[in-house]
């Protein structure tokens, strides 16, 4: 066998100095790892929706059409006649005179429109007052510089 000798103390130094590097070095890889601290969480932010677009202004002619409708229901359906001449007297305000034409059609084919006898607002509304039936809607009407009613177009309600 062989024999080692260790020829200094020099290198006997050397040696142990190299040996406790890497002692040294295998304890510090041995340590606990302490954790970096986690940042805050970042707050989604979303973006707002836009707003909704604004609702539709209703036309005067739609506003017009919505009271008559409410006009000619509660004439028709009206307890007593003074009920039903107070609702009269507040519907005729709607209009220009007591004589708006008021045109019932009774029959239209390829744009070509047949009309029942032509009436006046007045006649009409006494006539839903009599027959305590309302059958036609208002299918188009026409307004006059004043915002009043000048003439009327119904259809049968089917």
């Amino acid at each position: 066998m062989k024999k080692r000798t260790i020829k200094s103390p020099l290198s006997r130094i050397l040696t142990l100095a190299l040996f406790s590097l890497l002692v040294m070095g295998a304890c510090k890889g041995k340590k606990k790892v302490v954790a970096a601290p986690e940042p805050a969480p970042v707050e989604e932010v979303k973006p707002t929706p836009p707003p909704p677009p604004p609702a539709p202004t209703p036309s005067a002619e739609e506003v017009a059409v919505g009271k008559l409708e409410n006009y000619f229901n509660s004439i028709a359906n009206s307890s007593n006649l003074d009920a039903a001449n107070r609702t009269i007297q507040e519907a005729s305000g709607m209009f220009s005179n007591s004589n708006t034409p008021v045109l019932i059609v009774i029959h239209e084919e390829s744009g070509i429109k047949d009309y029942d006898e032509p009436t006046t607002i007045d006649k009409y509304l006494n006539y839903l007052k009599d027959t305590k039936k309302n059958l036609n809607f208002i299918s188009d009407i026409r307004l006059d510089n004043n915002g009043k009613v000048s003439e009327l177009e119904l259809r049968r309600k089917k």
